[in-house]
């Protein structure tokens, strides 16, 4: 009996080194001496179960409470390699999170190196939107004083346009007085061109000829005053010696008549279609200069004629000073 109690308890205490070193909470040298410290712990305790063999073979009476003693220290055994094991767990189990807190702490070393090199590149960009932005500072400040000079310049000028428009509007007023009496003006033109449609501009002047003497000839002949000075109106012909009325009215003639032969007549005819209106004449008694001229007012019809005529037997003169010259001109139409 006491040899089973004996070798129990050195199973007990060889199951208790067994699971300190289980539990891998020692190692190496502490392994070592914690072996060694349960060897010795062993052997007292085979020495003290010896001697107290040897005491209880020289007693009679054994303890009865060494099973339940026993029982306690297997319970406490297992409790404490229960406990061991959970260790080991816990312990497994903080490796592995702090395996895993160190895997994010690299990813975050790695994350903040990146960071940094963003940070680094934002910096730059700050720096350089820095710079933009002063230059963009100054040119806006060189924008608004070139706005607020052209807001002066505009100011003037709106001044000016201002000043512009009242004048445009006085010159349109003027302008609408003056189109007014343009138009007036023109109405006036007009009645006048009316007016001159029905009373044409009519006058002629003529010389006889260069030649010298005219005559005297057996009958009476037509004078033709080539000499054309003023033909207003076409009225005359120097071809024929003939003023034919363009329109009724009342006209002026004259015309004056020159002489130089000694002892000789001369005169001329003044004639209204077929009807002699006036007859001078005189008699050169001596080699002189000597001329007869007349004007008269005739109210003639549109198509009448005026003439001059020379008398038969009567001689007449004209040279470069035009000395005899016949003229007529349109007073008013009728």
């Amino acid at each position: 009996m006491r040899s089973a109690a004996v070798f129990l308890a050195l199973l007990l205490c060889l199951q208790w080194t067994w699971a300190q070193g289980e539990s891998g909470e020692v190692t190496g040298t502490d392994t070592e001496t914690e072996g060694g410290n349960r060897q010795e712990e062993v052997q007292f305790e085979i020495q003290g179960v010896g001697a107290a063999h040897d005491q209880s073979s020289s007693q009679t009476n054994i303890t009865p409470d060494i099973w339940a003693e026993l029982k306690e220290l297997r319970d406490m055994a297992i409790e404490q390699k229960v406990e061991l094991r959970n260790s080991k767990s816990k312990i497994e189990k903080l490796e592995q999170e702090n395996a895993a807190t160190q895997a994010r702490l690299t990813a975050s070393e790695s994350k903040n190196a990146v960071l940094e090199a963003r940070m680094s590149s934002y910096e730059d960009v700050v720096k350089t939107l820095q710079t933009e932005n002063k230059v963009l500072g100054a040119t806006v400040t060189a924008s608004n004083n070139k706005v607020e000079e052209l807001r002066r310049d505009n100011t003037v000028l709106e001044s000016r346009v201002n000043t512009s428009e009242n004048l445009v509007a006085e010159l349109r007023r003027e302008n609408m007085v003056l189109e007014t009496r343009m138009s007036s003006s023109e109405n006036e033109v007009a009645e006048l061109k009316r007016e001159n449609a029905d009373h044409p501009k009519v006058a002629f002047s003529a010389g006889l000829t260069d030649a010298g003497h005219v005559g005297p000839f057996n009958t009476e002949i037509t004078l033709k005053f080539s000499k054309v000075f003023t033909n207003i109106g076409q009225a005359y012909s120097p071809t024929t010696g003939i003023f034919t009325a363009p329109v009724r009215g009342v006209y002026y003639f004259r015309y004056t008549v020159w002489g130089v032969s000694t002892s000789t007549w001369f005169g001329a005819h003044l004639y209204h279609n077929e009807k002699s209106m006036a007859f001078n004449e005189d008699y050169n008694a001596e080699s002189s200069h000597v001329s007869v001229s007349n004007a008269l007012v005739l109210q003639l019809e549109k198509g009448d004629v005026v003439y001059m005529t020379l008398h038969p037997g009567r001689t007449i003169k004209d040279d470069l000073h035009n000395r005899t010259i016949f003229s007529g001109f349109l007073l008013f139409a009728l």
